[in-house]
């Protein structure tokens, strides 16, 4: 029987379903679901413990370590909130417990609910599996073939950036976090790979992890993409110039040198596994080659140089 009443504890669920058209059956979202616009009028039932919006990024990491080295959580369920949406389905993920709620969050949540929903878990670590998982979500919610449509619309944009012919491979650094530095990981290599780079330093379907700047010397990246975690490109230019810009040892890498760092929109087109990451592709295939795909018409202000 086809859900009627869908709690999300994933944003890019959240826009998935107002894609299909299917919000008529969201009753619960969590506080990160802000796209599109009309997510924020749904009830909440997921909340962050802390508000990360006027923190730096070692303010933000060191808040999370505590937390975690205390045994507390990062995000709390509104159990209100959660008990008026009595979900027949909810829909979480098993990327990263530090980016949105995560399995625990799940298990508490059928406990606290008399009547058992169905649980359907995200975890994907590559384009491919992004697509299947919205091929997968659109039929459980009734939305197949609205699914199947916008995951073929997909695969034929991603499908144009792939025919392209790359002479040159410039190597790229993705930057996931500031301060410590992380690598970007999961799908990101594979995304710019696909775009036309040579991913350096992390590697395709893993985690990220922290990095020193030591081995971004190593590596010698051609660019770099700033994306911390759910940073948007104004935040992240701001960061860079507060942690990064007057650093002696940063400023000697050739990527810097050669004034090719960009921030982009993560929390957009990277940061999440939703329909915006084929967005976050041609993002990147810009980036790495704006000859070849200088015509490639992208949202406004999701990306940006950083000039040093």
């Amino acid at each position: 029987m086809e859900p009627q009443r869908i709690v999300t504890f994933l944003p890019s669920v959240t826009e998935l379903i107002y894609s299909l058209g299917a919000d008529n059956k969201l009753f619960g979202v969590t506080h990160e679901c802000n796209y599109p616009s009309d997510a924020k009028t749904k009830p909440r039932v997921i909340n962050s413990v802390f508000d990360p919006a006027s923190m730096s990024s070692k303010q933000i990491d060191d808040k999370i370590c505590q937390l975690m080295t205390d045994g507390k959580e990062i995000y709390n369920l509104n159990k209100e909130n959660l008990l008026n949406a009595k979900p027949d389905l909810i829909i979480s993920q098993n990327i990263c417990e530090v980016c949105s709620a995560h399995t625990e969050h799940v298990k508490l949540a059928v406990e606290m609910l008399e009547k058992k929903p169905e649980v359907y878990t995200m975890d994907p670590h590559d384009v491919s599996e992004i697509l299947v998982s919205i091929k997968e979500i659109s039929a459980m919610i009734g939305k197949e073939k609205e699914g199947n449509e916008i995951a073929d619309s997909l695969t034929k944009r991603l499908e144009f950036v792939k025919s392209q012919m790359f002479e040159k491979r410039p190597k790229v650094v993705a930057i996931e976090w500031v301060d410590p530095f992380f690598t970007s990981g999961h799908w990101i290599p594979e995304m710019i790979q696909i775009a036309g780079g040579e991913n350096l330093i992390s590697s395709e379907k893993m985690p990220s992890r922290k990095m020193k700047l030591e081995e971004i010397k190593e590596a010698n990246p051609d660019i770099i993409v700033m994306m911390p975690c759910g940073f948007n490109v104004k935040r992240t230019v701001s960061e860079y110039n507060n942690v990064l810009a007057k650093n002696p040892d940063w400023n000697e890498l050739k990527a810097i040198k050669e004034n090719n760092v960009y921030a982009v929109d993560a929390n957009s087109y990277f940061s999440k596994p939703s329909l915006r990451t084929i967005t976050g592709i041609e993002i990147l295939a810009k980036i790495t080659h704006p000859d070849i795909f200088n015509d490639l018409q992208l949202p406004k202000d999701s990306f940006m140089k950083i000039e040093i």
